[in-house]
């Protein structure tokens, strides 16, 4: 069975001694390869096609999968999945945790050259920002400037709400988490990995399996920086507001403002910053920006 995390010796350097070989045990998060593997098509005639590897943290792998998909536009309810499981048939035992299968619904219909070309247009190099944001319009949708404000009080606690839930972090110090808060500031749901985007879209994916989609009244934080794939993965689920304790990306920005999607970062030590959709936190008195606003 895949675990968490693994033991190693380390050895520990004091800068007030002298170097000595002080070794200790110490815990570290364990990062192995995940296998997606679809079923697909008509009973009468099903296909299998490897959609992909991701390097992640075992552990709520059919929660990441689940998300994955989602997030890329491949399922677009929960009912679009007749099952998902760990593969079975595989060369080694030890290969059987790292693998999932997925079998759609007959009746789902894939669009592999869209999933192709917005491969491209996300990763190749001579393309331009504007045309990554303008190949998501097939699966993003812009969100409700209405209906979803959240105090100032409820952001600055969510950073600490989401640390202490992450039970791996404590022992490894070596995990992103994302973590599902409603309007009130409550943790509702969180999800930890060694990479930020399986973090996201474990969530998402839990989400999903607890038919809370679309997150539309719910905010997201994520414990490290925010790039364009993460606000694109929260469009995607209708998540209105993501914060994060580090720095958002220019394209990142340019994102969420064209989706209208409320954008923080910085969120720690009782401050963050708003870099779009400030209508979103609830405070009057907040001047116009020229492209940021600290919140203290």
């Amino acid at each position: 069975m895949s675990v968490s995390v693994q033991p190693v010796q380390v050895i520990s350097v004091n800068q007030h001694e002298a170097l000595a070989e002080d070794i200790r045990a110490d815990l570290l998060a364990t990062e192995e390869p995940l296998a997606i593997w679809l079923g697909y098509g008509p009973i009468e005639g099903r296909q299998q096609r490897q959609l992909s590897i991701t390097m992640r943290t075992p552990g709520h792998d059919i929660e990441l999968v689940l998300g994955y998909l989602f997030s890329e536009g491949i399922i677009h309810h929960h009912r679009d999945v007749v099952s998902v499981r760990h593969c079975t048939a595989v060369k080694q035992p030890s290969e059987r945790e790292n693998a999932v299968r997925v079998e759609l619904a007959p009746e789902l219909i894939i669009d592999w050259k869209r999933l192709q070309r917005y491969s491209y247009t996300s990763s190749s190099c001579g393309v331009c920002g504007k045309t990554s944001i303008e190949a998501l319009n097939t699966v993003c949708s812009s969100l409700s400037p209405r209906g979803f404000v959240v105090h100032p009080d409820a952001i600055h606690t969510a950073p600490n709400y989401l640390r202490e839930a992450q039970l791996v972090f404590k022992h490894t110090g070596g995990l992103h988490a994302a973590g599902l808060f409603d309007q009130a500031g409550n943790l509702l749901l969180w999800q930890e990995d060694v990479g930020r985007h399986n973090a996201l879209d474990k969530l998402i994916g839990a989400a999903i399996a607890q038919e809370r989609l679309p997150l539309d009244q719910s905010f997201v934080l994520l414990s490290g920086r925010i790039s364009f794939e993460l606000v694109q993965k929260a469009l995607v689920a209708g998540v209105p507001l993501l914060a994060a304790v580090g720095a958002p990306s220019s394209l990142a920005v340019q994102l969420a403002n064209t989706y209208g999607m409320t954008l923080l970062g910085f969120v720690r030590d009782q401050r963050f910053n708003i870099y779009t959709g400030r209508q979103r936190i609830a405070q009057h008195t907040l001047s116009e920006p020229s492209n940021a606003t600290a919140f203290s």
